[in-house]
């Protein structure tokens, strides 16, 4: 009841997007917002990307935050061009299928990070799926941030109206987004990682309860599918986040740098977990495995006790219907019930040793 009240609560409070908000564009288009700042402060009115970037370059402290959702390469290449973006950069970002990892061209940092999302369901199945995964790519310069989301999920809507709610963290510019971007993925992860625990200890009570049956193979397995999914996401990201703790390029601000290192202590966090959900799978498997085997050989040791039981009527029967005409007791009046009595006797004896050493 505890986990269906904690799966019903993130429901409630998960959060979303109000495509309403002057910050998204309308549907269909690949640029979902082009919003510029000075000094924390957002600048009110909607821009297109050119217009918004001379805005931002007027004067110190601006800069300009573009999003975009699944660009094809017709739709960014204007974009790259105006920002003067590399060419291999341009091209993982607008195909995909990256590694998380952080590159510098020139002045400017392109970073690729693995969003994730806990898919809810209400019971656990062999074909259930638990992790959705996604990429969200980030250019950062002197005055510009662009951001690239593939995948239904990931939306840094709410990410970006808490950054406007906060004016001092937002006008250290560009590397404050990328650090609250940085922090905004890890977070998700520390979420799902929490979730997926109750996934976990739900097919851990069903091998081990004794009231239930020994539990789905085809549940572990699952399980063991979707943490693998997990872990591609997270794992890699630990070398990008050392060097941007470490060894930051000159465009991210020595302001953030500390900031960076407290996103990879819960980066770790959510690393250790998944390494121990990894290890916790494969003893509960280990488990279910050796129950299997074990409640095999308890039926193969009933069947063979069952079978010497009946292994005593089979053996005098066939004596005696071997039709010879000198036999013991053939034709005494009393033959059938002793020979009757005799089979029940040693059948019996036989069964109680059988149930006396748990054969039965």
């Amino acid at each position: 009841m505890i986990r269906n009240l904690s799966r019903a609560v993130r429901r409630a409070y998960r959060r979303t997007v109000d495509l309403s908000h002057p910050a998204r564009s309308p549907l269909g288009s690949a640029v979902e917002n082009c919003v510029v700042y000075r000094d924390g402060e957002r600048q009110p009115g909607d821009w297109a990307p050119d217009e918004a970037v001379r805005r931002a370059r007027k004067g110190r402290g601006g800069f300009v935050w573009i999003g975009l959702h699944e660009p094809t390469e017709e739709e960014f290449a204007g974009l790259a061009e105006l920002f003067g973006l590399h060419p291999l950069a341009v091209e993982d970002a607008v195909h995909a299928h990256q590694r998380p990892k952080v590159e510098r061209y020139d002045d400017t940092l392109f970073a690729v990070f693995k969003t994730v999302r806990y898919v809810e369901h209400e019971q656990l199945t062999a074909t259930s799926e638990v992790v959705d995964t996604g990429e969200l790519m980030v250019f950062i310069g002197r005055d510009f941030v662009i951001t690239i989301r593939h995948g239904s999920h990931g939306s840094l809507g709410p990410l970006r109206e808490a950054l406007e709610s906060l004016p001092d963290q937002l006008a250290k510019g560009p590397s404050a987004v990328l650090h609250a971007i940085v922090d905004h993925v890890v977070d998700d992860y520390l979420e799902v990682t929490d979730a997926f625990q109750n996934d976990i200890e739900d097919v851990e009570t069903g091998v081990f309860d004794e009231r239930t049956a020994r539990g789905d193979a085809g549940q572990i397995y699952q399980l063991k599918r979707e943490l693998l999914e997990l872990k591609r996401a997270v794992v890699p990201l630990a070398r990008p986040l050392q060097i941007l703790a470490q060894e930051p390029p000159a465009v991210v601000s020595p302001e953030i740098h500390p900031y960076f290192r407290d996103v990879a202590d819960h980066l770790a966090r959510a690393t250790e977990q998944i390494k121990a959900f990894d290890m916790l799978l494969d003893s509960i498997l280990q488990a279910h495995l050796a129950q299997v085997t074990v409640a095999q050989n308890e039926d193969m040791r009933k069947i063979t006790a069952w079978a010497a039981i009946v292994a005593v009527p089979t053996m005098i029967c066939g004596v005696y219907g071997m039709n010879f005409d000198h036999m013991p007791e053939l034709r005494w009046t009393y033959g059938y019930p002793l020979i009757l009595g005799v089979i029940v006797t040693l059948c019996f004896v036989i069964h109680r040793g059988f149930r006396r050493n748990g054969w039965l």
